[in-house]
């Protein structure tokens, strides 16, 4: 697919709709040279690498109903609401398995983006970073700062890349792809708003204090990111894909018959964007 980068967005609960999206690129056979995914998208990024088709659908409709997956149960006992070991251990590498071999035998590099705990710097972990049975790099990438503990990698702590780089286009500029593919998780139009609970999240993340400034900032990054990309498709460097619908999916609402209606939207608001992926490629 040409010097095209592929960008895809997290958003927890909500990555169903990138999860169609690449579900049906998958069956389009669309790859592309470059790609990087935060958050909840790292985790799609993976399978669409692998080539797994319904693999991610799957953890959105089924897994995520299981209270190890995420539930309050979680956050009481192990200290966070999502169960990432659970997710990228348990599921992960066994239940309902990654394939290794096809993700590390393919040819396109790839980023998964975390933040690094201390000082809030943004980090672009590459298949270096991916092994046989290790998904370390996917847990960091989800590990959403308040709901989840931070989770260690060389021995320092990283949390979510949504932190500091929530739609991480500008890593794939600077790689050299100039054409971008981007899969949001929102709407068309959407206005990110400051955090709510500052007092709250600032006191529960008072050891991380850099990451604390940064949640106060994300609100304006990702409002700024979603301005630029939309002047890069003005200029015809850009293909985004969003969200036909407002779709009322929360972060952590694992409602069946929403899962089904986003991913459903997905894979049309994927085919529908063919013929400009391909422009884009000309």
């Amino acid at each position: 697919m040409g010097k095209i980068g592929l960008v895809i967005e997290g958003g927890g609960m909500r990555g169903i709709y990138g999860a169609g999206v690449l579900d049906r690129f998958l069956e389009e056979g669309l790859t592309f040279p470059y790609c990087i995914g935060v958050s909840a998208g790292s985790a799609n990024l993976v399978s669409f690498l692998s080539g797994q088709k319904g693999r991610n659908y799957r953890y959105y409709k089924y897994h995520a109903k299981n209270k190890n997956y995420m539930s309050v149960h979680n956050l009481v006992r192990k200290g966070s609401f999502f169960g990432l070991e659970y997710i990228y251990d348990t599921l992960t590498n066994n239940l309902d398995a990654l394939d290794y071999d096809a993700l590390l035998a393919t040819q396109s590099a790839f980023h998964i983006v975390v933040t690094k705990a201390d000082t809030a710097e943004t980090v672009y972990l590459d298949r270096a970073h991916v092994d046989y049975y290790d998904s370390t790099a996917l847990m960091a990438s989800c590990a959403v700062p308040v709901v989840c503990r931070p989770i260690k990698i060389g021995g320092a702590e990283y949390f979510d890349g949504g932190v500091t780089d929530p739609i991480p286009y500008k890593k794939a500029l600077e790689e050299g792809y100039d054409k971008l593919v981007v899969i949001l998780s929102r709407r068309r139009g959407f206005v990110k708003r400051p955090e709510n609970f500052k007092y709250l999240y600032s006191r529960l993340l008072q050891k991380y204090p850099e990451i604390v400034r940064a949640l106060g900032e994300r609100h304006r990054v990702y409002n700024e990111s979603l301005a630029e990309l939309a002047r890069l498709e003005q200029d015809g460097r850009a293909v985004i894909i969003a969200p036909s619908v407002d779709v009322k999916m929360s972060m952590i609402n694992n409602d069946s018959r929403l899962v089904d209606e986003l991913y459903d939207y997905a894979t049309h608001d994927a085919e529908a964007s063919f013929e400009k992926i391909y422009e884009l490629s000309r």
